[in-house]
């Protein structure tokens, strides 16, 4: 009976945490992919408002922002294609993942930590990548 009551409860946890990621998920997209479509424009202050309160903190101005997403994040900055892919939690809150292909053609997973704002929206709340153990295209 304990067994039967801890699945149970698994259940309605499990099933109630995905139905509010996938609702999630279209707005999550489009953050990030405003954010992309302000890199290729060079839109430093599109691409900085789409950012976190933390990461507008650590970089203080979009042109700082621009400037390290330049220098270390070039797929980001000039990916030549573009894959969402799941959103997955990591430390409790959602990641999106994006398979991009960088102007070097090498894949990477990019992963985007998300924050969900006081006013219900999203904002990126930083971004690491993964290479894959893809031939370059």
């Amino acid at each position: 009976m304990r067994r039967l009551a801890f699945t149970v409860l698994a259940l309605i946890v499990f099933s109630s945490v995905h139905p509010a990621r996938a609702a999630d998920a279209p707005a999550i997209r489009a953050v990030i992919e405003a954010q992309l479509k302000a890199f290729r424009s060079d839109d430093g202050a599109a691409a900085f408002a789409k950012a976190s309160p933390g990461i507008q903190a650590m970089f203080g101005t979009p042109e700082n922002f621009m400037a390290m997403v330049r220098q270390g994040y070039p797929q980001v900055y000039r990916p030549r294609a573009v894959e969402f892919a799941d959103i997955v939690t990591e430390r409790g809150r959602p990641v999106q993942r994006v398979r991009i292909v960088g102007p070097d053609g090498k894949v990477v997973m990019a992963h985007y930590p998300m924050q969900r704002q006081p006013d219900g929206s999203w904002r990126i709340d930083g971004c690491y990548l993964e290479e894959l153990p893809e031939v370059a295209v």
